[in-house]
């Protein structure tokens, strides 16, 4: 079965889904807040945390231009670089955080959005990279990050399946050997009906891939159903609280939030189990209260039995009831007292 490994950790259909929680500008401009998310994230039971890494003179420029302005949603009036310089995590703070990732014993990794940023990854032992949604198209980029041998998480919100093919070969060619794909919907927030997790097991089969969901919904009602459909990772925003505002706060988890997707994720993995079609040991004790033949009025021995004697009631220890056609007009062969289930030994032999 097609699996892909981070840090010694196995990702695919037959393993416990991965979850990641995205710390993206949830830091506010604190490393404090930074490091105290990573805890939370550890505590959570998250298997890796996200951080990202770029400088607003890296991912824009500096241009009052309208097409340089964001208009609507979360980030309304804002310019890009306003944007991006507010949430962009400072370069010397991945070191520590890093650093305390490694120690608290969870996964650190970073979506890398130019060159430089790669650069910086490689110096700090990034076990794997995060492809953006909204980098998928940035096919140099891809092929950096490919270079590295490193596995590759990649986003496809906001593209059409042709660019994920395209992101996809180009991941490939530079010899990316270990690829998993995130089923995004690039909206903050997204509208669950946006979703399309029917998009998943499509997905993977398009590309022979490791599929995951990247989610933005409010809450864990889609992810959790993300699983369902397949997902063998899932991607989801924390910060400590929304009540303290920032970027991404509005749309992301809280920590025991966070808790309560990785006990869901697993329990939905759990659940999806195999095809089977029998009893399971959960079951075996209430199958004795299926239904059954029983005989509701004391027969004596001889008597014809009518459907005054005998009915199909629960529990299921005498006769099943498909068998009552074939059992009224029989005689019984002894007294048989009432709340007695039926047994073929009780008839008298047919001639």
């Amino acid at each position: 079965m097609k699996r892909v490994t981070i840090a010694g950790r196995e990702i695919g259909p037959d393993r416990p889904p991965y979850v990641i929680a995205e710390m993206s500008a949830n830091h506010n401009g604190s490393l404090e807040r930074a490091l105290a998310i990573v805890a939370a994230a550890k505590s959570s039971g998250a298997d890796a945390i996200k951080l990202q890494t770029y400088r607003a003179d890296t991912i824009t420029i500096d241009h009052d231009g309208p097409e340089f302005m964001v208009r609507g949603g979360l980030w309304d009036g804002s310019s890009l670089y306003e944007l991006y310089q507010k949430a962009a995590m400072p370069w010397e703070w991945h070191e520590p955080l890093f650093k305390r990732a490694r120690e608290l014993g969870i996964t650190v990794f970073s979506s890398a959005f130019d060159p430089t940023a790669v650069d910086l990854l490689e110096q700090l032992g990034a076990p794997a990279y995060k492809v953006a949604s909204l980098e998928v198209c940035d096919i140099p980029l891809i092929e950096r990050i490919a270079a590295t041998g490193k596995p590759i998480i990649l986003s496809t919100g906001a593209s059409e399946l042709g660019e994920i093919a395209e992101a996809v070969a180009a991941a490939r060619g530079a010899g990316a050997e270990q690829l998993v794909l995130l089923h995004c919907t690039s909206g903050y927030p997204t509208p669950a009906t946006d979703s399309n997790l029917r998009t998943i097991p499509h997905l993977a089969q398009m590309f022979d891939a490791i599929v995951g969901l990247s989610d933005h919904t409010m809450g864990i009602a889609v992810p959790i159903a993300g699983v369902a459909a397949g997902a063998c990772v899932l991607e989801k925003h924390v910060t400590l609280r929304r009540a303290d505002g920032g970027v991404d706060s509005a749309f992301s988890l809280e920590p025991e939030e966070l808790a309560a997707l990785v006990e869901g994720a697993r329990t939905a993995w759990e659940a999806m189990g195999r095809v089977h079609y029998g009893i399971e040991a959960s079951e075996a004790k209430v199958r004795e209260f299926r239904r059954s033949i029983y005989v509701v009025t004391d027969i004596g021995a001889g008597e014809v039995i009518s459907e005054h004697h005998v009915r199909s009631i629960r529990p299921g220890l005498g006769l099943a009831p498909k068998y009552l056609s074939k059992v009224l007009g029989r005689r019984v062969g002894r007294d048989v007292r009432r709340g007695t289930p039926l047994r073929w030994d009780m008839l008298e032999p047919v001639d």
